[in-house]
């Protein structure tokens, strides 16, 4: 029987805004969101500007099921916006405006109790580009009982410092390829394939799971000494926006109730390849789509380019 899982996401709630529209963001929230349709509690740590974008994310969140009491209301700071440009082949670049509202996090005993009773926490590197974030990020993971650091690097928005810091917080690490090799080559690695890297940062930061996503080439996960490869799905890309982090939640969810490790990244990439093929980062998946999907479809060469299918939001 599956547990109950308790988490926390922690980081950027936004509003991603492209040419004619605008749409509800934020890695941490698209983590967010996936991990509650996948049966888990889940609560939001974050801030929203007092106006009507940060009222409508509010909303939003309670209506996935996630609980919003550590969504901080800051009547200096706006709600969070990024420009987003997408190319030819659905490929996304960021613009992420600053400062912001998620920017200003601060520690509570509200969020810090919410954390400590969480069977997870999920963060990443862009929420900490702020030292008031940062600073809360920090007395938060100091009190997680299990963190799970999605790298998710943007320029200009880190640190080599910091996100070695974070790094070395982690139990369960995910990168892409790219981020991968700048922060091996961070490390002073001398290691040339992709698994002695992998390796490499396992034993750097004392971690038994680490994932790195490989765009057209899938996803590898290395869990308990032992590694296990998708080779992705091929499927026609309508935009990358938020196919990485429901691959994340998707893997967290599969990991953390032990089911097989080979199962539980095939289940993700399957996810990531639906949200891909789907407008939109938060598209509604049920188990018999995911089900038909990875029984009527033969892991190939993918159609994508690189980093495209699991491109983070």
């Amino acid at each position: 029987m599956e547990k109950k899982l308790k988490g926390v996401s922690f980081g950027e709630i936004l509003f991603d805004v492209f040419l004619e529209h605008k749409k509800i963001g934020g890695a941490p929230l698209n983590v967010a969101s996936r991990l509650s349709s996948l049966g888990a509690d889940i609560a939001m740590i974050s801030g929203v500007g007092n106006d009507e974008s940060g009222k409508i994310l509010i909303d939003y969140l309670k209506d996935k099921g996630i609980n919003t009491e550590s969504v901080q209301i800051n009547d200096t700071y706006p709600t969070g916006i990024v420009n987003v440009i997408l190319n030819e082949k659905g490929n996304a670049s960021y613009d992420i405006n600053y400062p912001a509202a998620w920017d200003k996090i601060e520690t509570s005993a509200k969020n810090l109790a919410i954390v400590k009773d969480a069977d997870f926490f999920v963060y990443g590197s862009l929420s900490s580009r702020d030292s008031v974030s940062r600073d809360t990020l920090k007395e938060l993971l100091a009190v997680a009982k299990y963190k799970i650091f999605d790298v998710n690097l943007r320029n200009p928005h880190y640190t080599k410092t910091n996100v070695l810091d974070l790094l070395n917080e982690a139990d369960f690490l995910k990168f892409n390829d790219d981020e991968l090799n700048e922060i091996c080559e961070d490390l002073n690695s001398n290691k040339k394939s992709l698994e002695q890297n992998i390796k490499f940062i396992a034993e750097k930061t004392n971690t038994n799971t680490v994932c790195v996503t490989l765009g057209s080439h899938g996803a590898v996960l290395y869990y308990k000494n032992k590694f296990y490869h998708n080779s992705g799905f091929k499927v026609n890309v309508v935009d990358t926006v938020g196919s990485g982090d429901s691959f994340l939640a998707s893997l967290i969810i599969m990991l953390l109730n032990e089911k097989d490790p080979q199962y539980a990244i095939n289940f993700a990439s399957a996810i990531g390849s639906i949200v891909a093929q789907s407008e939109g980062a938060n598209p509604v998946i049920s188990q018999s789509e995911i089900e038909e999907f990875l029984c009527g479809f033969e892991q190939t060469d993918s159609v994508f380019e690189e980093s495209n299918i699991f491109s983070i939001n």
